[in-house]
């Protein structure tokens, strides 16, 4: 080794670095990975210099530090930190509470060299229990490997070792280490051997049966066991169990019975002690079997309730069989049967089987019943023991019945050959027959069952008319015979009908019989006479005379007899002249009685309506009746009137047609469509008639031409048609004549107006004006005039004003009426001010005339105004622009063009530029002085065009910003100088002449693909030294590399933008462009490179493929299920695929290729165990090479395989083991069992779906199976089962719809049963029934029998009777027969001891195994003497019934009697039955009272309208009639019962057949047969008001009423059944043109039958309110009239002005509650003030309103007209006093056919010419005057001379005139006494006011003596009535029939003062408010003054 005079570097650790600082020199120790010693030394070659001992001394040196330095570097062990123990110890809880996997420990040590720690521990068995994890520092981590089991090992002792790796391998530090295991409580107590079944006898004594032993592996308390006993089902008190020294105890504790259980399993329950978490329990079963003994009876285990055997039935055959069983089970001796003592069938001994000994008659009477015999069967146990061991019965018994069925051996047989019977025509349908013949047997009867005796009924041939019932019928039947269809049961069409009835039985239609039927039908008179002609036209001229024949009438009635043709009578010819005419009833003829009457006038009436009536039954029956319609003939006896006096029309000049038609119309009065009334029109005079015509048909005028107005010829005929100067009028006369003989004619003037039109244009003298003005022409200043003429001849027409249609532009105005113009003022006409320069204005000139509206004519004419220009403004420059010159623009580059304008007309421009204004500033904004930089010099301005040109180079370095002012000037002004400047700015820009420069030439970097996005790739950098240094930067070169980076435009950083793929791409190659801001821009261009670096990061992935797939189950192994098919991106050993299977997932059913992916089948598959397999494949890369390092990447897929099902699996059926039991009641829609079905295969596929059907045991169809889906179905009955009872095995069959399919069989028991569960029913006597007989009754009579029916069959309808015991003995008296219910006296009656015995006979029947009985309780009554009738406590009982109610719907109980005789009975006796009986007031049949229950109900429908109220009188008596016990009657005994012997809804009486129809609430008219008395009050309608209509009959008294009999006031409630009727179907009114807006002018009133509520009408208007004949009503626009709802009010809605005309009509409509209805048609007349009329009547208001219709309709009918009435008010005097005792009416009268109103004085004539006929009419109302309702004053008044003159003579006159009144009286006081007594009599104070002056007289009056003795009416100043009525008021008298006679009184002044004085008295008091005069009392005052006046008003009066 030679010296080393180098520095060497020593790699140490820490430490040792530390330790060797030697200076310059150095010794290398290298220490490798591995901690290993020194290994090498590297050395370098140096040069050395010679000398030999210090060499020696370097190299002794060198060895000695090598040693030292060796030495301090020497390793130093580890220690385990464990504080000074020398063991670990760990104690653990043992599994699972301590979980594998668990951190349980930690270790920690430390080494001095702070090297890292390795813990480890030495193999052994116990070492593997743990697992050590280290951390890599001082401390690692001890995990549980294992589970701890404290049962299998309790304690681990475990080594752990320490080292730091710088010993060798087997060097290192040892530790103990010890884990304890701590128990917890996981095991369960587990019992050692025992027995698991012990027999016991029955009956054994408690005792210990067996000890049991549990262990438990667990320590302390867990290991400790305690026993019990699981809760049994209900024996928990049979055994029980104790722990004892760690044993159980097993006892018995009560006795065992083997009957009861013969098995009993114990579950015995070891549970540990465990104190806290859970305990566990351990289980043992021990089966108990209890011994059995001899102790129990046999039992029947097989018995056929009912049995059914033909009675044809060989001898021998087998009926049913029983089975019975030892009660013993446990021992199961044999059983022997016996059967009691019968003739007709056996048992067999051993089989139980029982059969016939004989031939069976079901008919022979024999101890069955219905064909049931019951057989009681004996069963006997033959026991194997000796009779001491026997503890028990050892016989049975039951009963079976058997039915012996019938056979079918009888026909249907009726109880008559013929049946003869009769019946009304048109009977009611259901109404039976009455048979002729006396005791006819209208039965027919069969005594086969069932079936066999069921038959039907029916009719042969079979017909409409008749019906025969029961239709059906068993055994035996009363049948009827009714009527079917009563529409065809008619006389008419037969009189006999014949037919056969039939009974056939239904199974057997062959076994039949028939009866013949005789019916006789009654004739009824059902028809009515029939009018040849519904209505019957005739004809009469004006001038017929008496005995004309008008027509005659005739009617035919098909009936027979009276009831027909011959029976007819002609009678009630109604109408508005049957009077006038004569009816012959027996012929019908018609005619005239009396002629000559107005009603024969044509014009006046032209048709008349007549009625006639027909009655058949000589005019005693059935009615109809005819119309008949007469017309007048008509004479021509009228001109024709025109509707107007005068026509006017208006027509234009120059027009053909006139404003508006002129048609002048005339009416004619006689008959239309006749030559009499056609009317024919001609113009017959005027001066232009030939210019127009006429339509000679309708009267329409039309002019030939037109008309000129200024040619026309003015009249001047009417001053005042001349104030309009435009009108000119023309004079027509025009004619209307008729075309009768002898021809009649009428003429009417006709006035033309022609109205001149404006047709002529103003004309402008000159079409065209122009003129020249200067633009500052002044406003206000007149340019020219302008002038047209108009040529109409009148104003306004040739009027003509000017204006300017358009062009003035504001700038002109004209002068309307001069035409002058001018400048509008405030106008400039500067050209320049205006929006486009405007040098002339065309202005459009119109002249207008005066015409109107459209009629106006205008002209228009042109006029120009043009105007010169001044030159008074200066030039305009516009805003210069800011402008951009680059540097070094080539010299003379045109900068800008500046230009300037002037307004004003040839103006001269200059351009310059000012220095002075001008400035220029550098890149810095200094101001550059222009000795600087001549920056002017530069520029060159035009002076002419304003051309600015660059003259030299600018640099824009010394100047950036140049500022130029720029001044124009105008050289042509004409008033100074126009100078104007502007300033343009000048910005030089920069040129941009260098490219940027990159720092590098290229670019080359790396990237890994998958680099997340951001990281820096490369960074490219340029600059640019031109002023614009901004540069940025751009990617070129192939998109798709650009895609996947991003460079930074500002920075030029390049970053990964998006991910990159090594897979795609290899190799990114792109350019940077750098770009700077110049313009042009420059740019360069760098190339960058990089490559992309690979990794494996695809994973695999499937292609394709389905993931379902299906194979049949039956697939064996290897067969191919699919091909999967995966790939993966990467390349190499990356992209190689290898697949794998979960096998958890394939159960090992599937397998997988590695490398093909072939997916097979690996064992045998089962759907029905599995049927879906979801496969986990999984495709990994790099699979070979990677796997372990992790280095690999994998796929899943899931695949579904479906097993596909086969039909491997046959149906599974789940049935009721034993036999279904049922009755034979058992309901259809009650599931019998069900059926539950289940198959293995797919439920999804016909495979696993099953079919149920019946296929045996169901020959009669009992039974249906209904499928609830395909596994699931119920048995049903399909139809009833009664008397079907007996054993039925039905085989059902189960298949499933696989194919092919698999069937399984099983079998159905069900038994029918017989139920007994109806009890017997007591027919009679009825429940609760009381029986009287007296106490002498005979011992050993017959009291009753009773009678119980039960439905049940056989043994279970066998009923026997018996009485039971009661607490006081009383059925001891009496004995019951126990067969035939029969009820005898035993022993003798006590009254005294016992008034009343009550018995209880019980019912019962054979049933099994029940019997069922129901008890009649009888109250037996040892009767007295019956001393007392039953009283009413009431003498009158109100009670009500609602109408039209069906009858029987209303039930009233009446209320009890009491009877004087109970008071002698016991509280317990039952009081004697009461009856009720009606015995007065229902003769017509309307009630119906039940004797027994005392309800009263209606028979028969009511109709409140009809009869409002009844009186029935109710008689109470307790002999009541029962025929059904007349035999009892006569022995004394009487029975009562307390239930109905009628029950609601029976058939009433077919006597008396209420008809529905007849009775409706439509037809009330129709006259009833019956009669009823009432008595009602006078607001209602009597029963006697009602029947007085009726047939005169005798009514029946009612009976004396005693305390037996009480008044029953029955009420009919209302229902609202009857529509409102309006008391005319026409109203009519009329109002005047003064009538306030508002006023209730008249009523329309409906009336309602009904009451109430239902009696409320609301009033409606309906539809349009027209209007006819209306003037002046054009501004009425809403509705002229209302309708008050309530009150039927008219109300005027609008304001009648003077001059309307017209009248009105609409519809009202009266609705009551329930929507019925009626319309009216209302008529309103417009009328005025002065065509009403007063009529006065001696009659107050009240008196007057309530006549007041039959007044108007009277004299409208006499006078042919409408009366109107307008108001009803108290009489009004003519000094304005009022008189109560009179009334005014005012109406006014319309005319029928043109609907206009009379005057009044044609009122007055019509009253006039009919005062004959009104005659009897003013005398029945006291009619004193008729006048007119308003006076009018004189036109001319009288002057005062003439005045006073008059005044003179008239007080003249009254002084003479009062002393011949005076005269008078006294020469005639003596004839007048006996008429002053009469005035003297006490006066009839009826309504008369003046009673109320005298209320003590006496309401007296005095028959045919003094009705007119009452104030106003005394006959002292009366007059008889002789027609003189043209009276004044003052000197009328009246004499009536009441009058004591008909002379004359007079009366003195004094007497009349006083009467009048108290009246006046009397009125003032009571209305103080008549005192005021209105207008009318003033007129009235002027008139009695004015005495022209006063006669004119003189009328008539009374």
């Amino acid at each position: 080794m030679g010296w080393l005079s180098s520095m060497v570097e020593c790699d140490l650790s820490c430490s040792c670095r530390q330790q060797l600082s030697l200076g310059a020199h150095s010794i290398i120790m290298y220490k490798g990975e591995q901690s290993k010693p020194i290994a090498s030394l590297d050395y370098k070659k140096v040069r050395l210099k010679k000398g030999s001992n210090w060499s020696s001394f370097i190299s002794i040196l060198f060895i000695i530090l090598t040693i030292l330095i060796w030495s301090a570097c020497a390793n130093r062990p580890p220690r385990f930190a464990i504080d000074g123990q020398s063991e670990i110890v760990l104690r653990l809880k043992e599994s699972p509470e301590t979980k594998v996997g668990s951190h349980i420990y930690t270790l920690r040590g430390y080494d001095p060299d702070n090297d890292p720690l390795i813990f480890g521990k030495r193999n052994s068995h116990d070492s593997e229990i743990i697992r050590i994890e280290n951390t890599g520092g001082t401390e690692a981590k001890v995990f549980l490997a294992k589970e701890l089991d404290r049962e299998t090992q309790d304690e681990y002792a475990i080594v752990l070792t320490l080292t730091d790796s710088h010993f060798s391998d087997h060097n290192y530090v040892t530790q103990s280490f010890l884990l304890l295991v701590e128990d917890i409580n996981d095991n369960a107590p587990i019992f050692l051997p025992y027995p698991n079944a012990i027999e016991i006898p029955e009956g054994s004594a408690s005792g210990v049966i067996s000890t049991l032993e549990a262990t438990d592996a667990d320590e302390g308390a867990y290991g400790q066991v305690v026993y019990y006993l699981q809760e049994l089902d209900g024996d928990n008190d049979i055994f029980s169990i104790s722990t004892h020294q760690g044993k159980g105890i097993l006892r018995l504790q009560l006795e065992l019975d083997y009957e009861k259980k013969s098995l009993y399993q114990l579950r015995i329950l070891a549970i540990d002690r465990a104190n806290q978490g859970p305990v566990n329990t351990g289980t043992a079963a021990i089966l108990v079997k209890v011994k059995d003994i001899e102790d129990q009876p046999p039992e029947f285990v097989e018995v056929q309730a009912v049995a059914r055997i033909a009675e044809d039935a060989p001898v021998g055959t087998k009926v049913l069989r029983v089975r019975a069983i030892d009660g013993d089970r446990g021992i199961n001796n044999p059983i022997a049967y016996a059967l009691d003592g019968n003739d007709l069938f056996d048992i067999d001994t051993h089989t139980g089987v029982v059969y016939t000994l004989a031939v069976l008659d079901r008919e022979e009477e024999s101890d069955h019943v219905n064909g049931a015999h019951i057989l009681r069967i004996t069963a006997t146990e033959l026991s194997r023991s000796s009779e001491e061991t026997q503890q028990g019965p050892a016989t049975v018994r039951t009963e079976v019945t058997i039915i012996v069925t019938d056979v079918n051996d009888e026909i249907p047989t009726f109880g008559e050959a013929i049946y003869r019977c009769e019946v009304n025509e048109n009977a009611q349908t259901n109404t039976p027959l009455n048979f002729i013949d006396g005791e006819v047997q209208n039965f027919v009867f069969d005594h086969d069952e069932g079936k066999n005796g069921t038959f039907r009924l029916f009719l042969d041939p079979p017909n409409d008319l008749f019906e025969i019932v029961p239709e059906l019928a068993v055994n035996e039947a009363n049948f009827m015979l009714r009527v079917k269809n009563s529409k065809s049961l008619d006389f008419e069409q037969f009189i006999e009908i014949n037919f056969t009835i039939f009974a056939r039985e239904i199974d057997e239609p062959s076994r039949w019989s028939s009866a013949h039927v005789q019916i006789f039908v009654r004739d009824q008179n059902d028809n009515f006479p029939e009018f040849t002609q519904a209505i019957y036209n005739a004809g009469v001229p004006e001038n017929s005379e008496l005995g004309t024949i008008i027509t005659r009438v005739e009617a035919v009635d098909v009936d027979s007899g009276d009831f027909g043709t011959i029976g007819i009578r002609y009678t009630n010819l109604r109408g508005g002249i049957a009077h006038l005419l004569h009816l012959n009833s027996i012929t019908g003829v018609i005619a005239i009685k009396t002629p000559g009457s107005a009603a024969f006038d044509r014009e006046i009436i032209s048709r008349h309506y007549l009625t006639v009536e027909a009655i058949d039954n000589v005019g005693q029956g059935n009615r109809n009746t005819a119309q008949i319609i007469l017309d007048i003939q008509d004479v021509n006896d009228n001109a024709p009137i025109f509707l107007h006096r005068q026509y006017e029309a208006k027509l234009l000049e120059n027009k053909a047609e006139f404003e508006m038609p002129l048609q002048v119309e005339a009416r004619d009065l006689d008959l239309n469509g006749t030559e009499n009334s056609q009317i024919t029109y001609e113009i017959v005079e005027g001066l232009y008639r030939m210019n127009f015509t006429i339509d000679p048909e309708i009267g329409l005028i039309r002019p030939l031409h037109h008309f000129d107005y200024e040619e026309l010829v003015d009249s001047h005929r009417h001053p005042l048609r001349q104030a309009n100067a435009d009108m000119r009028e023309i004079d027509l006369l025009v004619r209307a004549r008729d075309s009768g003989i002898p021809m009649l004619s009428t003429v009417v003037p006709v006035l033309i107006y022609v109205q001149d039109v404006n047709d002529n244009p103003p004309i402008f003298q000159k079409s065209f004006y122009a003129k020249t003005v200067p633009e500052d022409l002044p406003g206000g200043s007149s340019v020219l005039q302008v002038l047209a003429i108009d040529r109409d001849g009148s104003s306004p027409n040739n009027a003509v004003v000017y204006r300017i249609q358009t062009g003035a532009s504001d700038k002109f105005i004209i002068n309307s009426e001069t035409g002058v113009i001018s400048v509008a003022q405030g106008a400039n006409l500067d050209p320049d001010l205006t929006e486009s320069k405007r040098l002339i204005y065309t202005l459009n000139v119109l002249a207008l005339d005066g015409g109107l509206g459209s009629s106006q004519l205008m002209n228009t004419a042109m006029v120009n105004i043009s105007i010169r220009d001044v030159n008074n403004k200066p030039p305009m420059l516009q805003d210069l622009p800011a402008l951009q010159l680059v540097e070094n623009t080539p010299v003379g580059a045109l900068v800008y063009h500046i230009r300037a304008t002037d307004p004003d007309q040839n103006p001269i421009l200059r351009y310059k530029l000012n220095a002075a204004h001008s400035e220029a500033r550098n890149e810095e904004g200094g101001l550059v002085k222009i000795s600087e930089y001549d920056y002017l010099g530069a520029f060159e301005l035009d002076a002419i065009q304003g051309y600015l040109k660059v003259i030299k180079l600018l640099d824009r370095e010394r100047v950036e910003h140049i500022k130029l002012a720029i001044a124009v000037e105008d050289l042509a002004a004409a008033k100074g100088r126009q100078i104007v400047e502007a300033f343009l700015s000048i910005q030089i820009q920069d040129e941009n002449d260098n490219n940027p420069k990159f720092r590098q030439p290229f670019y080359r970097q790396t990237i890994t693909e998958n680099s997340i996005n951001g990281v820096l790739i490369a960074n490219v950098l340029a600059y640019d030294v031109d002023k614009n240094r901004t540069i940025t930067y751009a990617l070129e070169g192939n998109p798709i590399y650009r895609n996947l980076v991003h460079l930074d435009a500002q920075t030029g950083e390049i970053v990964v933008a998006n991910k990159i793929d090594h897979e795609q791409h290899q190799w990114l190659n792109f350019s940077v462009r750098a770009t700077d801001a110049g313009v042009p821009p420059r740019s360069a261009l760098v190339d960058v490179y990089v490559t992309v670096l690979d990794e494996n990061d695809n994973n695999p992935y499937f292609i394709g493929g389905s993931k379902n797939y299906t194979i049949s189950e039956s697939a064996a192994p290897g067969t191919r299920v699919a091909t999967v098919q995966a790939a993966d991106a990467d390349a190499g050993d990356f992209g190689k695929i290898t697949f794998l299977m979960d096998r958890i997932s394939s159960q090992g059913k599937f397998t997988i290729d590695a490398d093909t992916g072939v997916l097979t089948v690996a064992d045998k598959l089962d759907r029905e165990t599995k049927n879906f397999y979801n496969l986990v494949i999984e495709a990994w890369d790099n699979y070979q090479f990677g796997f372990l390092a992790g280095e690999s990447r994998n796929a899943f897929k899931q695949v579904f395989i479906t097993i596909l099902d086969e039909n491997d699996n046959a149906p599974e059926i789940s049935l009721p083991t034993s036999c279904v039991l049922i009755t034979e009641y058992h309901e259809l829609h009650e599931s019998i069992a069900s059926i539950v079905g289940k198959d293995a295969d797919d439920a999804a596929t016909p495979n696993g779906r099953l079919e149920f059907a019946i296929t045996k045991g169901n020959r009669e169809g009992l039974f249906e199976l209904r499928q609830l889906d395909p596994w699931n179905a119920q048995i049903y009955a399909s139809k009833t089962l009664r008397n079907k009872f007996g054993n039925y095995s039905l085989t059902l069959s189960t298949k499933d719809l696989g194919v092919p399919a698999n069937i399984v069989s099983s079998t159905l028991d069900i038994c029918v049963s017989d139920f007994n569960d109806n009890a017997p029913v007591f027919v009679r006597p009825l429940h609760n029934t009381t029986v009287r007989i007296p106490e002498n009754a005979t011992v050993g009579s017959m009291i009753l029998q009773a009678y119980a029916s039960d439905a049940d069959m056989g043994q279970n309808a066998l009923v026997r009777y018996r009485l039971k015991p009661d607490p006081l003995g009383s059925y001891k008296l009496f004995e019951l027969k126990a067969s035939t219910g029969e009820l005898f006296l035993k022993e003798r009656l006590n009254r005294t001891k016992q008034k009343m015995h009550e018995i209880r006979i019980e019912a019962y029947d054979q049933g099994l195994p029940t019997s069922l009985s129901t008890d009649l309780d009888l109250t037996i009554y040892v009767r007295n003497v019956n001393d007392y009738e039953p009283q009413f406590v009431v003498n009158e009982i109100s009670v009500n019934f609602t109408e039209h109610s069906d009858p029987g719907s209303e039930r009233i109980k009446l209320p009890d009697t009491i009877d004087k005789d109970e008071m002698e009975l016991d509280p317990d006796e039952t009081p004697t039955q009461v009856c009720y009986f009606i015995v007065h007031g229902n003769e017509a049949g309307y009630f119906r009272l039940d004797p027994e229950s005392h309800v009263l109900t209606v028979e028969r429908e009511l109709d409140r309208e009809l009869i409002s109220n009844f009186t029935l009188y109710i008689k109470a008596t307790e002999h009541c009639a029962n025929d059904t016990l007349g035999q009892q009657r006569r022995l004394g005994i009487q029975i009562d019962s307390k239930m109905n012997s009628k029950q609601p809804g029976m058939l009433h009486d077919p006597e008396f057949t209420y008809d529905r129809f007849k009775h409706s609430r439509q037809l009330r008219a129709i006259d009833l047969d019956y009669e009823t008395s009432s008595s009602v009050e006078p607001a209602t309608q009597s029963y006697e008001s009602y029947v007085e209509h009726e047939p005169v009959q005798t009514p029946q008294q009612p009976p004396k009423v005693d305390s037996t009999i009480v008044c029953v006031m029955v009420r009919v409630l209302d229902i609202n059944d009857n529509p409102p009727k309006f008391r005319s179907k026409i109203f009519t009114g009329g109002i005047t043109t003064s009538a306030d807006f508002g006023l209730s002018f008249m009523r329309v009133e409906a009336s309602d039958p009904d009451e109430g509520e239902n009696a409320k009408i609301s009033y409606y208007q309906v539809g349009e309110i027209r209007q006819t004949l209306s003037e002046g009503m054009e501004n009425v626009r809403k509705a002229p009239f209302l309708i008050d709802q309530n009150t039927g009010e008219v109300m005027l809605n609008f304001d009648p002005q003077k001059g309307m005309k017209g009248y009105f009509d609409f519809m009202v409509l009266a609705n009551d509650t329930l929507g019925m209805r009626d319309v009216a048609h209302v008529f309103i007349y417009l009328l005025r003030e002065d065509q009403k009329v007063r009529f006065v009547f001696r009659l107050q208001p009240d008196e007057l309103r309530s006549r007041i219709d039959t007044f108007r309709d009277t004299l409208g009918n006499i006078t042919e007209s409408i009366v109107n009435i307008d108001e009803i008010k108290v009489h009004e005097n003519k000094d304005g006093s009022v008189d109560k005792t009179k009334t005014d009416l005012y109406m006014h009268l319309v005319e029928r056919e043109d609907n206009s109103i009379y005057e009044v004085s044609e009122v007055l004539k019509l009253i006039d010419t009919h005062i004959e006929s009104l005659d009897d009419l003013f005398k029945d109302l006291n009619v004193l005057d008729t006048q007119p309702a308003e006076a009018q004053l004189l036109i001319a008044s009288p002057t005062k001379g003439a005045m006073f003159v008059w005044l003179v003579f008239t007080n003249l006159f009254l002084a003479a005139l009062l002393v011949v009144t005076l005269a008078l009286c006294a020469s005639q006081r003596k004839g007048y006494r006996r008429q002053l007594r009469a005035a003297k009599v006490n006066i009839f104070r009826g309504h008369s006011s003046t009673s109320l002056q005298h209320p003590h007289e006496p309401a007296t009056r005095v028959p045919n003596t003094n009705k007119h003795s009452v104030q106003g009416s005394n006959p002292i100043w009366l007059k008889g009535y002789e027609n003189e009525w043209f009276k004044t008021e003052e000197n009328l008298s009246i004499g009536g029939q009441d009058s004591l006679d008909d002379n004359f009184l007079a009366i003195g002044t004094q007497d009349l003062h006083e009467t009048l004085k108290g009246t006046a008295k009397l009125f003032n008091n009571t209305n103080d408010l008549n005192r005021h005069f209105n207008l009318y009392n003033q007129i009235d005052k002027l008139t009695n003054n004015a005495q022209i006046l006063a006669r004119k008003l003189e009328t008539t009066e009374l």
